[in-house]
């Protein structure tokens, strides 16, 4: 007879140890798998070091100061700028009917999944060498990967005609389309050969109008240019290579001389074309816009020798000339940095007359050699809000002058297409900005009295004995392309003559924007350098200083405030007969104390010497005469 279950039994001992048994060994191997996986954590796989590893992206070293905002790229998109090494394993050439940044499955090579886990997806290079001589769209494709097992293109040439039998190719290999498809008139063929060696590996592509310099880190191709420029049809196309990551060399901190100075030089509206530019409203023969100016911008920097560079906007020409912002760009700063010159930049109206946005083209200015200048806030409107700071060169490094940038922007929507559009103002963002940015910066004594001053010997202290040190934050300037309204305000009248504080011509007529957004008596005459027991306090900007007006070259000074302009420094941009080109020069001493100015002119000729700021210079609205 079977026995019945008497709950009150107890079950055989073991029982709760077997049922429990599979999940303590899960908990256990869980614990184990997770503590190795903290343990490898702390080290580096030999996959980043090799650079093995899934084959859609690349990881790129990003610094501080760096262009690039991101710390990977996809390797299947064609990005220039970014300081990659990842090696190219095959290139081709291929033409479609339709535009490939709206087709790009329907353009793009054919390919198969082998071939893209072996050497890597095809990437197109989004320039057109059709852009201006063809009847239908031609781009370079290519290939990378990251694997080691793959060879890597270390070598890049182009070969006019079908030279399959020459000797000297012998190890190279043709890329298949003819860079000449579809021109018109139609060009007789040229190909592009590559070679995979040991070397260093071709590591990017790209494609460059105009006869000028590539991007910096950039070299041309052997064998000539893909496409010779033709007169008033179409500029030269080239391509280029570059091996190796992008590394630029980056500008250091600005600092002042050990006795006090530091020179900028403000170069504006150079409009400079893809091509060479033509010279307007001169009487120079002969004359070549670009290349001229860029030939008498060398003589003013060698005779000036600044400690920094502004271009003042206007870097492009826009108008149709410029339809390749980077080819342009490679060339508009290159006298300021072959001589390692830090220099900053902002934009101008016509620098939005282009295909790549301002973003973009700050990316590039971010990219290149000796570059000051940076994209701001992306909550603030414009881009190029930012401002640089000037230290002593002591070791207290104090941050004694400050230098402001601002977007002034281009135009204004039109309400009708047929309408001429209005220049843009300042927005609101950009005073909330600027007004923030000022309270940040922090009051210091002034006068600045250096570190080791005592060394100076007897002249330091007979200057400084009678000075009487204060608390306020430090002299300042600010540039933007387009002036305000209030640039075309009465002139201060002088304390000691009663002249008018108004130097040098405006043959233009007014070039603010019609609209007013205060920025003037809502930002600039509402920010101090520091509390006045008087009840007159001085504005922490003391100079305003604009491009825009080619032929206006006056610094004014009005309500306080020095407002001036540069006049126009390029042969390719407006002019006017007998006004000759300039670029004007900001000397800053006594550690920012005193500000002067003066224009150098392509004579080599020097006038309108002026102090706006410091000792020497016509008393601040308000101050007693003395």
């Amino acid at each position: 007879m079977p026995r019945l279950h008497d709950p009150r039994r107890r079950p055989p001992r073991g029982t709760y140890l077997r049922s429990c048994l599979p999940m303590l060994l899960v908990l256990v191997l869980l614990s184990i798998l997770l503590s190795a996986l903290s343990f490898l954590s702390r080290f580096k796989s030999p996959a980043a070091k090799q650079r093995l590893g899934w084959q859609a992206w690349e990881v790129i070293a990003a610094s501080k100061d760096s262009a690039d905002t991101s710390l990977s790229i996809p390797l299947d998109v064609w990005d220039p700028l970014a300081s990659h090494e990842t090696g190219i394993t095959e290139i081709t050439v291929k033409s479609c009917y339709l535009p490939p940044l709206l087709f790009p499955s329907t353009c793009a090579p054919a390919t198969t999944p082998e071939l893209d886990k072996t050497k890597g997806k095809w990437v197109m290079v989004k320039k057109d060498l059709n852009a201006q001589a063809g009847i239908w769209y031609l781009n370079v494709y290519y290939r990378r990967t990251r694997r080691l097992d793959t060879a890597l293109i270390t070598d890049v040439r182009l070969v006019s005609g079908s030279s399959q039998a020459n000797s000297s190719l012998e190890g190279w290999t043709r890329a298949d389309g003819d860079l000449h498809a579809g021109t018109w008139p139609s060009l007789p063929p040229v190909y592009l050969w590559y070679k995979s060696s040991e070397g260093t590996p071709v590591t990017e592509i790209d494609v460059i109008y105009g006869d000028a310099d590539p991007f910096y880190g950039y070299h041309r191709v052997v064998g000539g240019k893909v496409t010779e420029a033709k007169a008033k049809r179409w500029e030269s196309v080239d391509l280029a290579v570059r091996r190796g990551g992008y590394s630029p060399p980056r500008a250091k901190r600005p600092v002042f001389s050990s006795d006090g100075r530091f020179k900028i030089m403000q170069i504006a509206d150079l409009h400079y074309s893809v091509g060479s530019g033509g010279c307007r409203d001169s009487d120079k023969t002969p004359c070549v816009g670009d290349i001229d100016t860029e030939t008498w911008l060398a003589e003013a920097l060698e005779a000036e020798k600044p400690d920094l560079v502004v271009f003042s906007g206007d870097q492009l020409n826009g108008q149709g000339t410029s339809f390749d912002a980077r080819s342009v760009l490679a060339k508009f700063a290159k006298p300021v940095i072959d001589r390692q010159i830090p220099w900053c930049a902002v934009f101008g109206n016509h620098d939005s007359e282009v295909d790549d946005d301002r973003e973009e083209q700050m990316r590039t200015l971010q990219s290149m050699p000796y570059s000051l200048a940076r994209a701001g806030p992306a909550d603030v409107a414009g881009v190029g809000n930012y401002l640089v700071k000037i230290h002593s060169s002591d070791p207290s490094h104090v941050h004694l002058f400050t230098l402001y940038f601002l977007d002034s922007h281009d135009y204004q929507h039109r309400v009708l297409p047929w309408t001429k559009p209005e220049y843009d103002y300042i927005k609101e963002s950009q005073i909330d900005w600027y007004k923030a940015q000022s309270e940040a910066i922090k009051p210091i004594e002034r006068p600045f009295r250096p570190d080791g001053a005592s060394d100076l010997g007897k002249i330091w202290r007979r200057r400084n004995t009678r000075q009487i040190r204060t608390l306020a934050k430090p002299n300042a300037m600010m540039f933007f392309h387009i002036p305000l309204p209030e640039a075309y305000g009465p002139a201060d009248i002088s304390g000691y003559d009663g002249d008018e504080l108004d130097v040098g011509d405006q043959l233009d007529g007014q070039g603010n924007s019609k609209q007013n957004s205060g920025f003037f008596h809502d930002a600039i005459k509402a920010t101090y350098e520091a509390e006045s027991e008087d009840g007159t306090p001085t504005a922490e900007i003391k100079v305003l200083s604009h491009g825009h007006c080619h032929n206006t070259d006056r610094c004014r000074r009005s309500e306080g405030i020095w407002m001036c302009f540069d006049g126009g420094s390029s042969y390719s941009g407006y002019g006017q007969l007998g006004f000759d080109r300039r670029v004007r020069m900001y000397q800053l001493s006594d550690y920012g104390e005193k500000v002067e100015t003066y224009k150098r002119l392509t004579s080599g000729e020097t006038l309108d010497h002026q102090i706006l700021v410091g000792n020497g210079a016509a008393p601040r609205v308000g101050q007693d005469q003395v």
